[in-house]
Order: C-alpha cells, then structure tokens, then sequence
C-alpha cells in the first residue's frame, strides 16, 4: 500500500517505521526536519505540507500530540482536507469522542472516510511493535487497513462500527494507567521509606495481586534505570486524564478515585512538571 504519515514524533516515528519494514510505500510530513530524517534514509518520500501528503496518497495517517495541532493540519489552506488523493484518514491520536465526531463530519464533507485507531503501548512498545490498537469505524475499511494495524502490533480489538468508540476504550485504559501510576509511586516510596528495597518489592507486586503496568515496566524500565527516558511528556498523559474524565462524567460516571489521581498531576504541571518526560513521576507527585 501507499500509506501517507503525518506527525513522526515519538510515536510516529516507530510507527512508520514499521510500516517500511512491513514494505508499505510511505510518503510522511512533519514541520521538524530532523524527525523526518531516519525515514527518509530508508526510502521515505518527503511531502511538503500535509496537503501534499493528502494529493499523493489514499491513505493517511495522523499521529500528532494534540488536538490544536491536529485541527490546523486538517482545515488549515494547506491542511489534509485541501489534498486530492486521499479517501482514509486513520487517526491514531487520543482526542476524545467530541473532538472525532467533529473530524468525522469534516472528513465526511469531502468524501473521506475517518476510521479511529488509538494505540496502547508507549514508545517502547511502538518500536517493538506490540502496540495494542483500539480500532473503530467502517467495518470494511478497517478490515482493509488490517495490514497496517498489525504492523504496530499484534493485538488489535474492534471496538464499534463507528469512530469515537475506540476513544472510549482508549481513555479507560490510560485513566487505568494514570491511576495506577500515582498509586505506585505513593506505594513504592511508603515501602522504601519502611526499610523495604524497591526491587525486593517490585518482585512482590509483579507476582501478586499488585501488579500493573507501573510496577512490571515503568519503574524497572524507566524509573529505577539511571538515565532511562519514557519518551512521553507529563503534559501528554495530562491531555489524556482531562479527557477521560471529561467522558467519564458525560456518561454519569462520578470518577471520583481518577479526580484525585488528575488533581496530583495538575499540581504538578502547576509546578513546572508538564514539558518533563514521565521518567520523573516520582520527583512529581512526591515533591511538597
């Protein structure tokens, strides 16, 4: 397939790289030359505008960090909307059911067909290619796209017929995850400061009622390995709590646990932890 690529950031890039290795012919654009480089040595073709993606190809795909950005590249003069070729758009970015409802009916203006697919995993799992793909939308375009979906990552659920239900899985798991997080690091400080070693107790919670992803990798990938980066910022999961609840409480749901959690990660944007990499949770929700 001709697969076009529109934002090669921290997700984009192994992403795309994936569907290189997987032979697709990939044509990407992103405002930062130096993100497009290490595709572009493997054969990339360089766009000059996502517009110029859209005439040159079918299908495109979107991964960008939030919902401005996404907007602009969309109805900008020389936005996605503007290009001649496209037909698929496959958005990959959390943004909530409000924000695909309005993509939706924009793309559905111009004869294009907007199928949701937001991913779980995180870099890490972008470049080993097990992502898990929430997937939305019109039942035969997105048994089309199946190649590209396991590309990312082999496993990939079909949440509805429609786009924005895949939203609501994807929020749900991040929620979890932001959650989780907070409670871990709370946890894992209490268990330290109680003469307990953090890896005697990661070895607990990992094969015990515990577990979660805060404890099986980001504290022993990311938070116990000196130098280690994420490769997301605060202020991108922030988004995702924000939108979560946002849904959350649309649908008559209280949230009152997940509140707490988004109430220690606003403290901590307030303090200047939003641009920092989720490396530094720690310092984050344990400062005062």
């Amino acid at each position: 397939m001709r697969i076009g690529y529109l934002g090669v950031g921290a997700m984009g890039l192994p992403m795309s790289g994936k569907l290189l290795d997987a032979g697709h012919e990939l044509w990407i654009f992103d405002v930062r030359a130096e993100a497009m480089q290490p595709l572009l040595e493997r054969q990339a073709r360089r766009a000059a505008s996502p517009k110029d993606l859209a005439d040159n190809c079918e299908i495109v795909v979107v991964s960008l960090p939030t919902l401005g950005i996404f907007r602009n590249a969309l109805n900008g003069e020389d936005g996605l909307l503007a290009g001649s070729a496209i037909r698929t758009l496959v958005n990959t970015c959390t943004v909530g059911g409000p924000f695909v409802e309005e993509v939706e009916r924009a793309c559905a203006a111009h004869d294009i067909t907007l199928v949701d697919a937001p991913i779980s995993g995180g870099p890490a799992g972008a470049r080993a290619g097990t992502l898990s793909v929430m997937v939305s939308g019109d039942p035969e375009t997105t048994d089309a796209l199946k190649p590209i979906f396991e590309s990312w990552g082999k496993t990939v659920v079909i949440a509805g017929d429609r786009p924005g239900t895949a939203q609501v899985m994807k929020l749900t798991n991040n929620i979890v995850f932001a959650t989780a997080l907070v409670a871990t690091v709370e946890a894992m400080a209490m268990a330290e400061k109680g003469g307990v070693k953090p890896e005697d107790m990661l070895r607990v919670l990992n094969n015990g009622t515990g577990r979660s992803f805060a404890s099986m990798s980001v504290f022993p990938d990311f938070l116990l390995t000196e130098g280690a980066s994420f490769g997301a910022a605060v202020d991108i999961l922030m988004k995702d709590v924000d939108l979560a609840i946002e849904q959350g409480e649309a649908l008559g749901i209280p949230m009152w646990v997940c509140q707490t959690a988004r109430q220690v990660f606003k403290h901590g944007v307030f303090r200047g932890y939003g641009p920092r990499d989720l490396s530094d949770i720690r310092a984050m929700v344990l400062e005062v």
